[in-house]
C-alpha cells in the first residue's frame, strides 16, 4: 500500500510531536504500508464504509483517518 499525505500540515503535524511519538507514528505508519487493510488492532481499525483509524499510543496519543481504495475486480 502506498501513503499520501493529504497536505503539508499533516507532516508539519507529525515533526512538531515529541521524539517518542514521532517513532510510534512512523512505525504505524510502515505498518501500515507493509500490511495494508490487514493492520488490526492495536494499530488500525475499520470505521467502515473504507474508513480507517491509524493508532499510535503512548504519553502523547494520536489518531489519523486513512481512506482506502477498493480493489479493482
Amino acid at each position: 500500500m502506498q501513503i499520501f499525505f493529504y497536505n503539508k500540515e499533516v507532516e508539519h503535524f507529525i515533526e512538531k510531536l515529541e521524539k517518542q511519538t514521532i517513532a510510534k507514528v512512523l512505525r504505524s505508519l510502515d505498518l501500515l504500508e507493509r500490511f495494508g487493510n490487514d493492520l488490526n488492532m492495536p494499530y488500525s481499525k475499520c470505521i467502515g464504509g473504507g474508513l480507517f483509524e491509524l493508532r499510535a499510543r503512548g504519553i502523547q496519543e494520536v489518531r489519523f483517518y486513512t481512506l482506502s481504495e477498493k480493489k479493482k475486480s
